[in-house]
């Protein structure tokens, strides 16, 4: 698992008049804040700390790869949405295809879009926690900034998702600390990570992503592709192919391992 550097991201404000407190609170999802080493943009949230009072079972703390459904399973993994045009045609497509995926969402855009979460869980798929604002660069900030930017999200997307918790937490671009990595499993989200990297958010070309997944497939069972943060064409063309073929090799499509 390589960890993201410098994405390229145009990003959506809903607010933008209403100035910087009025968009921390309104249902914005991306700020224009730039990330100062060239990376993709960064929400800013002011939400207070999170305090979970429920009592969660611990789940391993170290990163997951594998899959539950054995040495030919595949685990396919959705991120930084849910997004109001990707999300739903890619359900639309995991639900003609008989596949169930675990969708590692962002909290300003599952705060922003309730129902998209609410129809992720419906059809059976998993969720999972991807920090408030996708700061690519946490595991150079203070302890105190990760557990807000964990707990804070885990609170929105259960909020959003009706009470349905996330059962993983995905570092932004891959960005685990030992602390964040036990800090989620305490809140029974396993770490996960990916064995395959269709860099879809670079938009290579059909062919080529479909191409790195067959190549790379070999290298685990975690296939990260995007329903967010861009233009998903060319990742709903790549699953309608890549899909197929992984059934046609004898793979069958399950959740990473918790």
């Amino acid at each position: 698992m390589a960890k993201h550097k410098g994405r390229a991201w145009h990003s959506r404000l809903l607010a933008a008049a209403l100035g910087v407190t009025a968009v921390a609170a309104a249902t914005s999802v991306w700020t224009a804040q730039a990330d100062p080493a060239g990376g993709r943009p960064q929400a800013s949230a002011s939400a207070p700390e999170a305090q979970p009072q429920d009592q969660v079972a611990k789940v391993a703390e170290d990163i997951a790869h594998a899959s539950d459904r054995g040495a030919k399973g595949v685990n396919i993994t959705v991120d930084d949405g849910p997004d109001p045009v990707w999300t739903p045609q890619v359900l639309e497509l995991l639900k003609d295809s008989g596949v169930k995926a675990t969708f590692c969402m962002v909290g300003t855009q599952a705060e922003a879009y309730p129902d998209l979460v609410k129809a992720v869980v419906a059809d059976g798929h998993r969720l999972c926690n991807h920090t408030v604002s996708h700061d690519t660069a946490m595991d150079t900030k203070s302890e105190a900034y990760q557990r807000q930017q964990i707990l804070d999200a885990e609170r929105m997307i259960t909020k959003a998702s009706g009470g349905v918790r996330p059962q993983y937490y995905r570092a932004p671009g891959g960005a685990f600390t030992p602390y964040s990595r036990h800090l989620a499993a305490s809140r029974g989200m396993r770490p996960l990570g990916w064995n395959v990297d269709t860099k879809d958010f670079e938009h290579p070309g059909v062919e080529t992503m479909v191409a790195t997944v067959k190549s790379e497939i070999s290298n685990g069972p975690t296939i990260l592709f995007h329903d967010a943060g861009g233009e998903r064409s060319q990742t709903l063309a790549a699953l309608r192919q890549v899909l197929p073929w992984l059934k046609e090799e004898g793979y069958s499509f399950g959740f990473p391992v918790r």
